[in-house]
């Protein structure tokens, strides 16, 4: 084959058969495709687009690219889940443990975070002691042991997916949605699951700004998952104000024990809830979404599973004491700085977008993927949308643990907030929840 004649092809629009994806990403995985010319095709494939047919081909290559990972030592229906990115976005720190204590099991892998959105590995690291690095075999043993393991993607993993994203980073075609679809569903299939629960942000502080774009995206996702056998759940929910009251690992860390407990921010224990009772539907452990929301309430009260997730920290050599004491245990900040509102009124809205990028400012998140994080770094959110507050009082609380906090952090979170002068109403937090037989 031609790299020149398949860009035409794909250039001028036509359909590509199985082979030619198959071509395309064995010579991107053994480096015989120059970078200029994948990048070629991206960008005719950013115009042209890719049809659900070809997006399969694709996936399915990049998902054979390297490593697969086989679950079936494990018994049941696996489940992983996995978030489009946000900010404050801990879900997968609760929801993980609420499915895995109703019965679902779970091997999952993560990743780390990058700009204003944070990492569930970055997060496990702020436990002192937390390993994110396991060999296969004691990850599957640990997830027949106690149904719960959580820990950093595997190098060998969708070699293919690595490289098309650096070129996508850099070529201005991160935005296709048949490549996000694909990027995605090959790193969770190759991750071995049987069933995916996505939850697919929208807003100011997620990659899809617009709830049209993240129903397709969504609906090319469960197209894939159907022709490879595999039963995707998508929640599309909001993501123009911060997740909860806490940004920064730490800290996210700090409000998921908390809403593990049994208290919490009512849109964060929602969320999680919805997630961890779709992973219980389609592990097959409930007949319908009020059985399997039943059970993981009924999970969460018993205090069940905030034991899963003590036995999470424990398998993975962490510290518990960090579930009964968190302020004691976990990296303490030794820089704070407040944003006070200048008027009297009501909270119209918080920039989710800018809280990202004022928490990265300080320290919490990472511009580029070596730069190393501070682990106490962070902020609290002393009101949320829609709260009564008067001139004076602390809006929220920058933290740092390693350096004094930059004034440009400070500015940016103040900018991220406004006040109006009526209570605003409740916004919704879950646009839909679609899967395979939605409409």
């Amino acid at each position: 084959m031609q790299m020149v004649e398949i860009i035409r092809r794909k250039r001028d629009g036509e359909t590509l058969p199985k082979a030619v994806w198959q071509y395309l990403i064995d010579g991107v995985v053994r480096g015989e495709i120059p970078d200029y010319q994948v990048s070629a095709f991206l960008m005719a494939i950013y115009f042209q687009g890719m049809n659900a047919e070809e997006t399969v081909y694709l996936t399915e290559a990049m998902w054979h690219s390297g490593e697969v990972l086989d679950l079936s030592s494990i018994p049941g229906i696996k489940v992983d889940k996995h978030s489009t990115g946000g900010v404050g976005d801990k879900t997968t720190l609760i929801a993980l443990p609420l499915a895995a204590a109703c019965g679902v099991p779970i091997a999952k892998m993560s990743g780390r975070g990058l700009g204003h959105t944070g990492g569930t590995i970055d997060k496990l690291e702020a436990i002192p002691g937390f390993q994110t690095t396991l060999s296969k075999n004691d990850f599957l043993k640990q997830v027949r042991e106690i149904g719960l393991a959580v820990v950093g993607q595997s190098e060998g993993l969708v070699p293919a997916d690595k490289a098309l994203y650096a070129l996508r980073d850099v070529t201005a075609t991160v935005e296709s949605i048949p490549l996000i679809a694909s990027s995605i569903m090959s790193k969770k299939l190759a991750s071995g699951a049987d069933a995916i629960v996505l939850d697919v942000k929208v807003g100011r502080g997620a990659f899809m700004p617009t709830l049209e774009r993240a129903r397709a995206l969504a609906q090319a996702m469960i197209a894939i998952g159907e022709r490879v056998g595999r039963k995707v759940h998508v929640l599309l929910t909001d993501m123009d104000e911060p997740l909860g009251r806490d940004v920064g690992n730490a800290n996210e860390v700090k409000e998921a024990i908390e809403v593990l407990s049994g208290g919490g921010d009512k849109r964060l224990v929602d969320l999680t809830v919805a997630v961890a009772a779709r992973m219980v539907l389609a592990a097959g452990g409930a007949g319908s979404d009020e059985e399997a929301r039943e059970k993981v309430l009924t999970c969460r009260e018993n205090g069940s599973a905030l034991l899963k997730f003590e036995a999470l920290i424990r398998a993975q050599g962490g510290d518990i004491r960090v579930i009964r004491e968190p302020e004691r245990f976990l990296p303490a900040a030794r820089y704070e700085e407040e944003i006070r509102a200048e008027r009297d009124g009501w909270v119209k809205a918080i920039d989710a977008r800018l809280v990202g990028e004022a928490a990265m400012l300080s320290g919490a998140g990472r511009e580029t993927k070596a730069k190393a994080i501070d682990l106490a770094a962070g902020i609290h959110l002393e009101r949320l949308r829609g709260e009564r507050v008067r001139a004076g009082e602390v809006l929220a609380r920058l933290f740092a643990g390693s350096r004094p906090i930059p004034q440009v952090a400070v500015e940016r979170l103040a900018e991220a907030f406004t006040i109006g002068d009526r209570a605003q109403d409740e916004k919704p937090l879950i646009y839909d929840i679609i899967d395979a037989s939605s409409p």
